[in-house]
């Protein structure tokens, strides 16, 4: 595994994230070892779980004016993922990430796929953030594929926003080949998907380790929040549909 970039101790400053952060994740996974963990679990929490913390905190106010449905309770498991992998589903057997994410989505399940969310990931390479699913089920997708082909006025906004800004781009495996070429390019970025997200990432690491992070992330995020309502209302709707067949059905 490489290195982390600016190794050195005391480059910068040690809020909200600090070098000491990327260096417990690196050496954490190095170590890949419960022993090593248990022993530097103080590191854990001071260095990581800490600063994470005070990011929800910091970016809650942000949050709950564009949803105030949103869970932002700031532990583990409901904004803050755990360290520990799940390795029952993947070939690779490491026991801990090298990553570090928030999260803030309704529902309360960090990992469901019926609603998307908005987060926030640290890495050794720097840090990324944005808006999206996991993973986006496919009665959404082909909902949302039908409310653009409508011209919805929440995608109309959504599309407006998207395009205006250049923080964030559209990410989410496409199909191998075209089925909307008939329609404008912008349209197609998005009727083309499998999985929707809009992903921002940063080498910066001054403003990482630095306490204005928190509201540069929280004016970014804000560049999101017509895709966000887009994507919750198709959501919805999704989710209503789902419930009246499985009503009939009965």
């Amino acid at each position: 595994m490489r290195q982390p970039p600016f190794h050195r101790k005391g480059m910068y400053m040690d809020t909200p994230f600090s070098q000491k952060t990327l260096d417990f994740l690196f050496e954490n996974r190095l170590h890949d070892s419960r022993a090593w963990f248990g022993a530097h679990k103080q590191e854990y929490q001071s260095y990581v779980i800490a600063p994470l913390r005070q990011l929800v905190l910091d970016l809650t106010p942000t949050m709950l004016e564009l949803d105030p449905h949103f869970t932002t309770e700031p532990r583990v498991d409901r904004t803050i993922c755990r360290i520990w992998r799940d390795t029952r589903y993947t070939k690779d057997p490491s026991l801990y990430r090298d990553h570090m994410w928030i999260i803030f989505k309704r529902g309360g399940r960090m990992h469901g796929t019926d609603y998307p969310g908005m987060y926030f990931e640290i890495n050794l390479d720097g840090f990324s953030y944005g808006c999206g699913f996991y993973h986006a089920s496919t009665p959404f997708l082909q909902h949302m594929r039908t409310k653009i082909l409508q011209g919805d006025p929440d995608f109309q906004k959504a599309q407006a926003a998207y395009l205006q800004q250049r923080v964030f781009q559209m990410e989410g495996d496409c199909f191998k080949r075209p089925h909307y070429g008939d329609r404008p390019p912008e349209e197609q970025l998005w009727l083309e998907r499998r999985n929707i997200s809009f992903n921002g990432t940063s080498h910066d690491f001054p403003l990482l380790f630095s306490p204005d992070l928190s509201k540069k992330v929280a004016e970014d995020l804000r560049l999101l929040f017509p895709v966000y309502r887009f994507l919750l209302s198709t959501a919805e709707e999704t989710l209503q549909q789902e419930t009246a067949q499985n009503l009939l059905q009965r």
